[in-house]
């Protein structure tokens, strides 16, 4: 269950790290840096981290909602296609809800807590997440 969690968290953290990084090359609005940044967390936040070590805190983050998901769809009766897709939305949007408290928290230069474009791109970002998220769950592997 924990190899199939950080599988999906894998697919599905890279798809949304990867769609905010073009998001924020096309627009200049910040959401990448937003997803990435850590700069609020004391200790770890002084320290200006390189791409890839930002990169692994997001997966670590992707990798614990991946693992939450396959653990509350561990019983048959859990999940049906029904569960696995509300459960993924229910997830994707408490990840969306982290706009706000990151927004705010931010020291880096980050979208303003009320920039509407911003925002819908961030949720479409948490959509193509959840999309990912249950749809990698069932994709045939050796995870699971």
């Amino acid at each position: 269950m924990w190899r199939k969690g950080i599988w999906i968290g894998t697919i599905s953290g890279l798809a949304i790290g990867i769609y905010m990084w073009l998001v924020e090359e096309l627009t200049a609005i910040k959401v990448y840096i937003l997803l990435m940044n850590v700069d609020f967390i004391p200790v770890i936040g002084d320290i200006d981290w390189p791409a890839p070590v930002e990169w692994l805190f997001h997966l670590i983050i992707s990798w614990a909602i991946g693992m939450i998901y396959c653990f509350l769809l561990r019983s048959k009766q859990n999940s049906t296609v029904r569960m696995q897709w509300i459960l993924a939305f229910v997830l994707s949007a408490i990840a969306f809800s982290t706009y706000f408290p990151l927004t705010l928290l931010a020291i880096k230069d980050t979208p303003a807590v009320t920039n509407m474009t911003a925002i819908v791109l961030w949720a479409a970002g948490h959509i193509l997440y959840a999309l990912l998220l249950k749809l990698s769950y069932n994709l045939k592997d050796s995870f699971s």
